[in-house]
């Protein structure tokens, strides 16, 4: 993987960057992921894979501060339905949603920028979408009493 920095962990929990030929604590491993690096955390002394634990920890500490980190019912899914099914769920599926999420949240942002520095006027399009909008609630109105009707 491109971008990938070794750190060891010893048993006395220290984590060292192999890149920078420092020991650094969890929060640095964070910072080093928010700055678009990827890690790969290895046990100093049998050389495991423990990179999933590491970033589990580093979840778990921003959960502490953030009490709604993930939501109470994908946590009960978690315990109720167990790893097999759920790390089947993240490997194939959430990891492409969170990208393409990233990726139409930039474009967008994007787009509104280009949109800001044209000097375009937002109070007609916001006044073209609420017409739209009421058009639509009509056709709801009518579907609904089509519906109700049967």
């Amino acid at each position: 993987m491109e971008n990938t920095i070794l750190i060891k962990k010893y048993p006395n929990r220290r984590l060292y960057n192999t890149e920078s030929s420092s020991y650094i604590t969890i929060h640095d491993v964070a910072e080093l992921i928010q700055e678009g690096s990827r890690v790969e955390v290895r046990d100093a002394t049998s050389d495991d894979d423990v990179t999933a634990l590491v970033l589990t920890q580093i979840i778990m500490n921003k959960a502490k501060k953030n009490q709604d980190l993930l939501p109470v019912s994908l946590l009960h899914l978690a315990i109720q339905y167990g790893e097999n099914l759920l790390h089947e769920f993240f490997d194939k599926y959430l990891e492409k949603t969170m990208e393409n999420y990233l990726l139409y949240r930039k474009t967008m942002d994007n787009q509104v920028s280009t949109y800001l520095d044209l000097g375009m006027d937002f109070s007609t399009l916001a006044e073209k979408t609420i017409k739209d909008m009421e058009s639509m609630n009509v056709f709801a109105e009518t579907f609904k009493h089509y519906n109700t009707k049967k």
